[in-house]
């Protein structure tokens, strides 16, 4: 699909489609929701920031909320090598010189309405959040040097950023620091949430299986370990795969044990070894 704006074309991106469900802690749902909402005319929508350890569900989060508003969203991934242009827009060529301009899924997102995810923002230097400055303002838009185009947001866009906890490279300017705000901060799940977690993804997955898993993710929260439910879920995962391969309580016990190894290191079955499945 291409949009001409000033005069320039410029193929848009496609929608992420995620199989993906958020699961509990509604309160932070109502957070994000009410970040993006619009009180009055004379209101914007703000820029929230995620915050949390990797794999406790940040993304997941926001393109849940996305997804609950009933917009399609569009996933940025950063990096440390993310360009300006890389952010807007990117010229591409095409045969015999001619030049093509891709938006980027976050301005492919702001022309048509949808929300936008900057994941894993503070991965990013302060020249490339420079560029979206005008965005996260009353502004709301963003000036691509490389095309000589302004490009204005459409009135239903939105963006939420995402930043692990302990992955950060750069410091976030104070200009665009207080730009994203609120700062949504997601913690671990209680027990209950996480296994309803788990079984959201491995609905194959056999109830003590699940119920092993989701004890020794409680265990290492408790010790404040880093290990998130991601880790959970390949840790499951894996260690299904194992068992289809022998049958019996001790092959099972086995499987998981060796799944927390190969998963997590030998370190992480201080959590595991007083938690062996039963009956």
């Amino acid at each position: 699909m291409t949009v001409e704006i000033e005069g320039v074309a410029l193929h848009l991106a496609h929608p992420d489609e995620l199989p993906i469900h958020w699961v509990g802690q509604e309160e932070l749902m109502r957070q994000l929701l009410a970040a993006w909402m619009v009180v009055h005319e004379q209101d914007v929508p703000m820029n929230p920031r995620l915050l949390g350890k990797p794999g406790v569900g940040k993304t997941t989060l926001a393109y849940a909320a996305g997804k609950r508003m009933g917009r399609d969203v569009y996933i940025l991934q950063a990096t440390m090598d993310t360009r300006p242009e890389d952010l807007l827009v990117t010229p591409v060529l095409e045969g015999e010189g001619n030049l093509r301009y891709v938006a980027s899924p976050l301005v492919t997102a702001m022309i048509r309405g949808g929300i936008a995810i900057l994941d894993e923002g503070n991965r990013m230097s302060e020249k490339s959040w420079a560029s979206l400055a005008p965005l996260l303002d009353n502004r709301r838009y963003v000036e691509s040097i490389v095309a000589g185009i302004k490009i204005k947001a459409n009135p239903q866009f939105r963006m939420v950023a995402t930043m692990n906890d302990d992955a950060s490279t750069f410091e976030l300017p104070e200009y665009i620091h207080s730009r994203l705000q609120p700062q949504i901060f997601i913690d671990f799940p209680e027990r209950d949430e996480e296994y309803h977690i788990l079984r959201e993804n491995l609905p194959f997955a056999e109830e003590r299986i699940l119920a092993y898993v989701t004890d020794f993710l409680q265990m290492a929260h408790a010790a404040d370990e880093r290990y998130t439910v991601r880790d959970g879920i390949n840790v499951a995962r894996f260690a299904i795969k194992l068992k289809s391969l022998a049958t019996g309580k001790t092959q099972e016990t086995e499987a998981l044990e060796t799944s927390i190894v190969e998963v997590l290191g030998e370190e992480a079955l201080r959590y595991a070894r007083r938690n062996r499945p039963t009956g």
